[in-house]
Order: structure tokens, then sequence, then C-alpha cells
């Protein structure tokens, strides 16, 4: 079979007039050309083309270690069908879930060209002149109000999704958001996995990030938790938690800045559950940003859920009335 797409992504002929394969493959035998994309957690990303549809996508297994872990394929099965049933502009196609007999549970996804927002947001605060022109202030509050209508949508179909951050906000090249992984989402009425007893969901949790932290990566989740997820109280984890992570999210696109960070875990932690950050505008005078916009986020990441906004619609409607310039 011929090049099928350029650099660019470009159709070709040879993509869209071929024979179909012959016995039809199954499973994953159907796709080739497969790409390490990234690992993390206990999943793997890969992209790989399908010869049936003639399209490149990608696809999530469990990196090998974890293939006998039934509740590792349990969650993964989860995700699967939980992305799957979120169909909205802002979250990603799900085109196949299924099981090989070499890589288990996986399902496939549209791929999309681009990067996450913590990418950009790195190189507008080191100021690399053309990342700051292509995303000023009000562009990069609009891309976080994208994921914010995902997760709108999410929350009305009974789904928190619990790990809400820049690093899961991905901006396509052509003007995309999508929000990524629904992994840990929370679904209503189904069991939750998750540890039971908060010392341990919390030394967990220190664990974890303190081998991403030796490893060289940013400890992304701990920094956007809502008090409630770092209590471990089930029992107020619901579209306000969501909420008050979209506002960190919200707080760091605008100052440029973590509101919660600590030297280590534990201090973060103190810090989600006791301290209040100066405002947006405060901690970044020069992004010009409107008072408007710091009492929208402060409320968004008020530490008792009753006094945030109560609905993600609430808080995208008080987004929507500020002025905070030219996108572009």
């Amino acid at each position: 079979m011929g090049r099928t797409v350029d650099s660019q992504g470009a159709i070709f002929l040879s993509s869209t007039d071929f024979a179909l394969p012959k016995p039809m493959p199954e499973g994953l035998a159907k796709y080739v050309g497969f790409r390490e994309m990234a690992t993390g957690g206990t999943g793997r990303l890969r992209s790989c083309f399908d010869q049936i549809t003639g399209r490149t996508v990608v696809v999530k297994t469990l990196q090998y270690k974890f293939l006998l872990d039934q509740k590792e394929s349990r969650r993964l099965l989860r995700e699967a069908r939980v992305t799957a049933q979120l169909q909205h502009p802002n979250t990603v196609p799900v085109y196949e879930i299924g099981e090989d007999k070499v890589d288990g549970i996986y399902f496939t996804m549209k791929r999309v060209s681009g990067e996450n927002l913590f990418e950009i947001l790195k190189r507008v605060a080191t100021n690399v002149p053309e990342t700051v022109a292509e995303f000023p202030l009000a562009r990069r509050v609009a891309i976080v109000t994208d994921a914010c209508q995902a997760l709108m949508y999410a929350h009305a179909r009974g789904v928190i999704h619990r790990d809400v951050k820049p690093e899961n906000i991905w901006v396509g090249n052509f003007g995309e958001v999508l929000l990524l992984d629904w992994g840990v989402a929370k679904v209503w009425g189904q069991p939750d996995d998750m540890p039971l007893h908060p010392t341990v969901a919390r030394q967990q949790e220190a664990q974890q990030v303190q081998e991403l932290t030796m490893a060289g990566d940013r400890p992304g989740t701990p920094l956007y938790m809502s008090p409630e997820q770092v209590n471990v109280n089930r029992s107020q984890v619901d579209e306000r938690s969501d909420i008050f992570s979209a506002g960190v999210v919200l707080y760091e696109t605008a100052a440029l800045r973590e509101p919660f960070r600590g030297r280590v875990v534990q201090e973060t932690f103190d810090n989600i559950i006791h301290d209040t950050p100066p405002p947006p505008s405060e901690q970044n005078p020069e992004q010009g940003i409107p008072k408007a916009f710091d009492d929208v986020v402060m409320k968004a990441i008020s530490k008792v859920p009753a006094d945030r906004y109560q609905t993600m619609r609430q808080m995208l409607d008080a987004l929507r009335d500020i002025d905070l310039g030219p996108q572009a």
C-alpha cells in the first residue's frame, strides 16, 4: 500500500482507493504502523493506521505489566465506555472498543495533532514571542472555557471528571479543544474503586507524586485537587469538585503560576485545605486581569463547596460577561 498522508495530514488517493484486507483482521490486527506516543499511570498510547477505514487513529491499552490486572482492565474499559458515551465537540470521539489476544482491552480514538495547555502556558510564562502573540489572555481563557463546556455536558449525564488540569486539555492545530483522560471519572450509580481510607489514599498519592518528582516530571494532579478530594470525602466529590479544579486551571492560565503549589506534596495539600492565594491580578499585574475575572476564579476555588458556583453553567455564564481583550 502506498503513502497515505503527508506530514500535514493531507489525504491521498491511496488511503481511500484500496481493497479491504482478506481475510478481514480482528482486534488490533486491523491496525498497522504502530508508533509510541506516551505512557503514564497504567496506560499506553500509540498511533496506528486503520486498514479498514484508511485513517490514522490513537489506540489506548494497558502497559504490559498490567495486562493481567483485572482491576486495571476494568478501569480501562470503564474509561473507554465513558469517553465513548460523552459525545461532545470538546471530547475525543471513540471509534472502537475491543479485546486483543496480545494487548488485552483496548480502545481507539480520533488522532488530533496539537499539544496540551500546559506546554502552551510554559512558553507564555517564559515569554516566547510567537506563543505570547498567538495565546493572549482572552485566548487562553477561551481554551479553558471550551474544556468546561465538556465538563458541563458530562455533569448533565452524571459523570465527574476528577482530574481536570492543563495537561488534560488538548489544543489542536486547527483550534480544536478537547478535554482528555476520563480514567478516574466518577459515574453516579456505579461503584467507586478509589481507596477507602483517607490516610491510605493520601499516602498513595504522595508516593506517586514523589516518584514523579524524582523522575523530573511535574506533579500535576495534586495541584488541582479540591479540598474534598484531598480529604477523600467521597460524599462531597460532585460537580463542584470539577469546578474547583477548573478554577485552579483558570487561575494558572491568567497568573501563569499555580495557586497552591508547596515545596513538597504535603505542603501543597495543606495549602489546598487552608491557604487562600492572592487573586490572579495580584500574582501577575502585567497581564491586565480584570477584577471581574478575579471574582469568578476566587469563587470557583472557595474551600467550601457550597460557596462555589453550584453548576458549571453558572461559572461559564459569569465568565462570558467579562471583557478580556482580543483573542489574537
